[in-house]
């Protein structure tokens, strides 16, 4: 009985965070057009999902995640879009290029989720307090985006973003570095304060006070 309950009370988190993305991703401030990319706070639900469900729920949350950004990059190019749609990215590199942004889109918006889950429940085996352990759980899940993302497209797609940017190959790696750290230190410094604060409010509803669970 109690195992039912907790699978019921799972599913129905892992809904009402799908919901949330939904609605952040319908009202156009999921991910937020810039010149180049598309910056994003759909990573927020993903990371705070992960801490209060596990480590399973991020990643089906980030999953959810790679969904928008497919749909957004599709309907809605930018100019790096390319390297999230597979439609787009088939369209101008065949095959492998599809499968390129299929990993980009989704394995890494996926990994987002994992890594928060898997390092709330490290944090807590160590009896860390939820103050210091929701912050460094918030950057972790930003940077692992950030990262993850920027830099399949360096090991993936330099040649492309070089000729996106008219720059030399020799001159990506800055480039990709410059978003790690503008974009990306903006991004995670948020999550590391809407985390927080969400996080541990969440941490003292009844349907998520426990401890953290692998699903």
């Amino acid at each position: 009985m109690n195992t039912r309950k907790h699978n019921t009370r799972w599913m129905v988190g892992v809904a009402l965070f799908v919901a949330l993305q939904l609605v952040l991703q319908l009202t156009g401030i999921g991910l937020i057009p810039l010149p180049f990319i598309k910056a994003t706070t759909l990573h927020i639900p993903v990371i705070i999902g992960a801490v209060v469900l596990g480590p399973l729920a991020g990643g089906i949350l980030g999953g959810v995640f790679g969904l928008c950004s497919v749909w957004t990059n599709t309907v809605a190019p930018s100019a790096l879009s390319f390297a999230f749609s597979p439609v787009l990215a088939a369209e101008t590199s065949g095959g492998t290029g599809a499968l390129k942004a299929v990993w980009i889109a989704f394995g890494c918006r996926v990994m987002i989720g994992v890594v928060a889950g898997w390092l709330w429940i490290a944090l807590k085996k160590l009896k860390v307090n939820d103050l210091i352990a929701l912050p460094i759980v918030g950057v972790a899940g930003a940077m692992t985006n950030t990262v993850l993302v920027m830099g399949s497209i360096y090991v993936l797609l330099r040649p492309e973003y070089a000729a996106l940017k008219n720059v030399a190959m020799e001159a990506v790696l800055g480039l990709i570095m410059g978003v790690v750290g503008t974009s990306g230190v903006a991004e995670a410094i948020a999550a590391a304060i809407l985390v927080t604060a969400i996080g541990k409010a969440l941490l003292h509803v009844p349907a998520f006070k426990r401890k953290p669970q692998a699903a």
